[in-house]
């Protein structure tokens, strides 16, 4: 378990940096010129300060008309992506894993409020894929890859919550914990889950196109 361990931690955890960074670097130079091709017409009115409200809009808890009209669900958005993005980078394991990889750390909050976002982490994403089963015009919209990503994403937490309390085999679960977040690492470029670089981009196009060239808000 031990040289597992010290492969995934080592030599894989590598491999999933690199496929991260590559693949979302390469989906971005793709779609660059793809756009360029097929809209060309956007780049005829750029317009940053109308990009800028429109993210800055959609980055804000209820920033938007469409939050608003749905402001539990827009809570639960929140809370669920600060924590996909807040625990696996300021934990203090995790800095520690960066200082020995990369000779680098940042910022570490404390253990109890890691602990507390891992737990709000999965009961949005319980609630997530439970309202893709409940409700009907998301139902519709959804594949079986939609279930798989949410799963995914909190797989790493649930997995790091139960070896944290040790609740389980701990070795076990430091394992299946590092393995879900490569696994996830490397999914990102590949799945929706790339949205989480393609949103600036989506939200400074629409800028573009209702503040620039129409006059109009896009949230």
């Amino acid at each position: 378990m031990n040289n597992l361990y010290n492969f995934l931690t080592g030599p894989a955890l590598w491999f999933s940096f690199a496929v991260f960074l590559v693949g979302l670097l390469v989906r971005l130079v793709f779609l660059f010129g793809l756009s360029r091709e097929r809209d060309r017409v956007f780049y005829n009115h750029i317009d940053w300060r109308w990009a800028f409200r429109s993210i800055w809009h959609w980055l804000i808890p209820w920033g938007s008309a469409s939050m608003r009209l749905q402001p539990f669900f827009s809570l639960v958005f929140f809370v669920f992506h600060v924590g996909l993005l807040a625990v696996p980078l300021f934990l203090s394991a995790h800095n520690m894993l960066w200082d020995e990889a990369f000779g680098l750390s940042l910022w570490s909050m404390p253990d109890v409020i890691a602990d507390i976002l891992t737990v709000l982490v999965i009961l949005c994403a319980i609630f997530l894929f439970v309202r893709r089963l409940a409700r009907a015009e998301v139902r519709i919209l959804s594949g079986i890859w939609d279930y798989c990503i949410i799963l995914i994403s909190a797989a790493p937490f649930v997995t790091g919550f139960l070896a944290y309390h040790q609740l389980l085999d701990y070795d076990l679960m430091m394992v299946l914990h590092v393995i879900t977040g490569e696994l996830l690492l490397i999914l990102i470029p590949f799945t929706k889950l790339g949205h989480m670089m393609l949103f600036f981009f989506t939200r400074s196009f629409i800028g573009f196109e209702m503040g620039t060239r129409r006059g109009a808000r896009s949230w």
